[in-house]
C-alpha cells in the first residue's frame, strides 16, 4: 500500500478486494475474507453509529499518558460507513447523553484512532 490507512492529512483510506467487493479498514494489501489482493480505496467517511459505549476508567499505560487536566470519560463507537464498513473511532459529542444509535457521523483519521463527531445538514449535503 502506498497510502497510510492513519495519516490524517490521506483521509480515511481503506482497500477494496476486486475479487469478493469486501471494503475494509484499515487498508491491508490483501483480503481478509478471499485471501486476494486488495487496491487501496478512499473512504468517504460519512456513515451512522452502529454501537457504543463509555469509557470510564483511565487506559493502562504505557502507552496511555493522562492529559494536564486529569482523565475524563469519553465515549467509543463503530460506525457503519456508506461503504458498509464498521470503523471503531472516538465518539466527539458535546455530551454523552446526546449519543444515539442511528446518529449520523462523520469519522475521520487522525493519529492513532480515528474521531466521529455528529454530521450536521450542510454535511449530509454535500
Amino acid at each position: 500500500m502506498t497510502t497510510l490507512p492513519r495519516r490524517p492529512a490521506a483521509g480515511l483510506q481503506g482497500s477494496h478486494c476486486s475479487g469478493c467487493s469486501v471494503t475494509v479498514y484499515p487498508a491491508d494489501e490483501s483480503c481478509p475474507r478471499c485471501g486476494g489482493p486488495a487496491t487501496p480505496a478512499a473512504l468517504s467517511g460519512a456513515g451512522t453509529l452502529w454501537t457504543w459505549t463509555v469509557q470510564r476508567y483511565a487506559p493502562k499505560s504505557p502507552p496511555y499518558k493522562e492529559p494536564p487536566g486529569g482523565f475524563t470519560p469519553f465515549a467509543l463507537g463503530y460506525v457503519e460507513l456508506k461503504e458498509g464498513v464498521r470503523v471503531a473511532a472516538v465518539l466527539d459529542v458535546d455530551g454523552l447523553d446526546e449519543i444515539r444509535i442511528g446518529m449520523p457521523l462523520t469519522v475521520t483519521a487522525g493519529d492513532g484512532v480515528p474521531r466521529a463527531r455528529p454530521t450536521h445538514t450542510r454535511e449530509e449535503d454535500s
